[in-house]
């Protein structure tokens, strides 16, 4: 509920401001939040914003898919095995820090200017990112813990599925959320570069016909595109790991003072 109040106070805030700085600079570039929103409508009620929202959205899902299992399966590995960790861990290192959107020229040049190109650069940039974090949290792992666990008779399938995962999907959602903003930004450039759809395309569309309410209210699409996969992806933690919420809880309480 908090965490409710907290994003619409936020939003509330932004756009009086957004207000504000619209009624002092009283120019077409920068049109008020009612003028941008109705133009929201519109374009909602035209089908033209879904079409592109929805290309958008395809897009990156697969690059979540198609480059998220293998990181987290590799992550999961490197995590648990300190060779398989020097192996991978030389490459991660040498490609994490290269400016990957620096490749999409080289990218599309393999395999073209459609969708396969987009898909393959936000979901190689965010390749990296989710199996650094799925590894350094099954590094955390301590052998003494799954000792324990072996102790009360669980083999390697009960070990993976009531220890190792449980204590890797919190770090998975972080990386995921990381991962989310990422490619909500790459595809943003992704999506300026031979495309005919997709909400990067609408905003760069609208700027080169100084449309500027068309502009805003696409990029007031993109950001709710992103704000709703973050919330989603909050509800799918709170599902998938509830045991997150009660020790959120218990760190809340104050601790009893000592008599």
């Amino acid at each position: 509920m908090k965490k409710r109040f907290g994003i619409i106070l936020a939003l509330a805030v932004f756009f009086a401001i957004w207000q504000i700085i619209s009624s002092l600079i009283h120019r077409p570039l920068l049109p008020s939040p009612v003028s941008v929103i109705s133009t929201l409508f519109r374009l909602a009620a035209e089908g033209k914003l879904w079409r592109h929202t929805g290309a958008s959205l395809s897009r990156i899902l697969w690059a979540l898919v198609i480059s998220g299992i293998p990181a987290i399966i590799l992550g999961l590995a490197a995590g648990r095995s300190a060779k398989l960790n020097s192996l991978i861990s030389p490459f991660i290192y040498l490609l994490h820090p290269l400016p990957k959107a620096a490749f999409l020229p080289v990218i599309m040049l393999f395999l073209g200017i459609g969708e396969v190109s987009k898909i393959f650069l936000v979901g190689f940039i965010i390749f990296s990112q989710m199996l650094v974090t799925v590894r350094d949290s099954a590094k955390q792992i301590t052998g003494e813990y799954l000792d324990v666990v072996r102790s009360l008779g669980a083999g390697k399938i009960a070990l993976i599925r009531h220890v190792i995962i449980p204590s890797v999907l919190p770090g998975f959602f972080t990386a995921f959320r990381v991962s989310l903003g990422t490619a909500v930004a790459v595809l943003f450039f992704a999506e300026t570069y031979a495309s005919e759809s997709g909400l990067g395309y609408l905003i760069v569309d609208a700027w080169t016909r100084i449309a500027y309410k068309e502009m805003y209210a696409a990029i007031l699409a993109l950001s709710i595109l992103g704000l709703a996969l973050f919330v989603l992806t909050d509800i799918l933690e709170y599902v998938i790991c509830p045991w997150q919420k009660i020790l959120h809880n218990k760190e809340k309480r104050p601790s009893a003072s000592p008599r």
